[in-house]
């Protein structure tokens, strides 16, 4: 039976498309098997972070609305046997996605997969609050900026409401995942410390995601960046994040300046 997981984000541009396809092949390439789903109806980009943009012929809500079967909508990635993509419609209204129908397909998912990581539009309109509803745990993306935390923390009290589980007394498990940090400008005081997020939000850490040139590189050529440069500093936090989600005891790293590091190592030969 899968764990059906939400990757969600108050504020847009924070890197959620970019986790969900990373933190998702990462899972995968420990032989588990993942399907990612996104509900950013109108908006899709996770078709495109997983190069199979061309290879979408039906997606979720034909499934939804019952015009493809789910084995006809699932894409198989090309470079790992356990990762699926389910896309979302380009070109829909997010009106026909239902809850109920979302709630069939979440279901018949979980007899097929390990994992379904389902990919939240940003914010609070339906997609995002349909993508959270069937959710046994959820991924808050965040950027260390103060715009950034305070649109996740109203994104925490919707998961602690607006959910199955929360409606039926249970409390959803909780992650933060900190993306773009950059120990430099933290130090300067140009952007938030690790402290200070996980003191507003009051969530566990997921993991810390560095600021870094790769993410993007594998972005433009369609691949995840666990998978394109998996010996990266962003690839080896979300393969640390993923392992954490599959509660391996991993101990936590913030990203720290490699110069301000080579410099120290030179200043103590130097002495």
């Amino acid at each position: 039976m899968a764990k059906v997981l939400v990757v969600t984000s108050g504020k847009g541009g924070v890197g959620k498309t970019t986790s969900t396809a990373a933190l998702g092949a990462a899972l995968a390439q420990t032989g588990q098997k993942v399907a990612v789903v996104d509900f950013d109806v109108g908006l899709r980009n996770l078709d495109l972070v997983m190069g199979a943009e061309r290879r979408v012929v039906f997606d979720l809500i034909n499934v939804v609305q019952g015009v493809a079967k789910l084995s006809q909508a699932l894409i198989r990635d090309k470079r790992l046997e356990t990762l699926w993509l389910l896309p979302a419609s380009q070109t829909r209204d997010k009106d026909a996605l239902t809850e109920e129908g979302v709630g069939n397909v979440i279901n018949e998912m979980r007899g097929k997969f390990d994992w379904v990581i389902c990919d939240s539009p940003a914010g609070i309109e339906r997609g995002a609050t349909l993508a959270m509803r069937f959710a046994d745990a959820a991924v808050i993306v965040t950027n260390p900026e103060v715009s950034s935390v305070r649109d996740s923390d109203r994104i925490i009290g919707l998961l602690d409401s607006k959910t199955e589980k929360a409606e039926k007394g249970q409390r959803i498990e909780k992650h933060i995942l900190i993306t773009r940090y950059d120990a430099q400008r933290a130090a300067r005081g140009e952007m938030l410390n690790i402290e200070d997020v996980l003191e507003i939000l009051s969530t566990p850490l997921l993991g810390i995601i560095p600021e870094s040139e790769e993410v993007l590189r594998a972005s433009n050529i369609g691949s995840p960046v666990t998978l394109n440069n998996a010996a990266s500093a962003p690839a080896r936090a979300y393969l640390d994040a993923a392992r954490r989600l599959k509660g391996d005891d991993v101990p936590m790293t913030i990203p720290s300046d490699r110069k301000g590091l080579f410099d120290k190592l030179f200043g103590r030969r130097a002495a």
